[in-house]
């Protein structure tokens, strides 16, 4: 072969590696959630919500108990879609609480999956018994003692402590609260949320909140 054409064969060659180093270096990868026997942690975890839901309010889950305790229905303030760093939207109600203060549960359900990531913290991914609905409760100061995956819950029961874990202040302690719909594969850390504000408002409006919530 001539120099000629080995020079060209080189030169090919080289841009066709440089091609397929571009390539691997410009997708994007997606890891799994880091398995573990009852809490996971991953270092970028995937988002609780991907997009808001048209779901109607008159669809919505009924009778939510107010998840912190001793909180009352005028303390509630409405911080869905309120933006965030990174061009992020609030998916959540805020309830803000001092350190500590027990988190309860708003409905019966299961404790779907019980994870530690880099922006909620300490979180509770719970399924309600039909599987249509999902309830996130995010940087929690802890679980509530023996709380396991898989374990059922029921309604006002303590499942948590308020606290200020993943990205929250620590001089303001509140639970970050999302309710999600979920889609057929009923996958906890994809879902559509909808705003958690009306339907707690509402719930604790209702007779025998208050006291459940004691």
């Amino acid at each position: 072969m001539r120099l000629s054409q080995l020079i060209v064969l080189g030169v090919l060659l080289g841009l066709g590696a440089g091609w397929w180093l571009h390539r691997d270096v410009g997708e994007p990868v997606t890891a799994a959630p880091v398995q573990g026997p009852e809490v996971s942690r991953a270092v970028a975890p995937p988002a609780p919500a991907a997009a808001h839901s048209t779901v109607q309010a008159a669809d919505a889950p009924p009778g939510l108990l107010l998840p912190v305790q001793g909180i009352q229905a005028s303390q509630l303030r409405d911080t869905f879609t309120d933006a965030r760093s990174q061009g992020r939207v609030h998916d959540a109600i805020d309830i803000m609480a001092d350190a500590g203060t027990p988190v309860l549960a708003v409905a019966d359900g299961t404790v779907e999956k019980l994870f530690d990531s880099e922006r909620g913290g300490f979180t509770i991914y719970q399924f309600e018994p039909s599987g249509r609905w999902c309830y996130y409760y995010a940087h929690l100061q802890r679980y509530a003692d023996g709380l396991a995956e898989k374990q059922v819950i029921k309604r006002g029961e303590v499942i948590g402590y308020v606290g200020s874990t993943g990205n929250a202040s620590a001089d303001a302690p509140h639970l970050h609260f999302e309710v999600h719909v979920l889609g057929p594969g009923k996958q906890w850390w994809k879902g559509e949320s909808i705003n958690p504000y009306p339907l707690l408002k509402s719930a604790a409006l209702m007779p025998g909140a208050a006291s459940a919530a004691k």
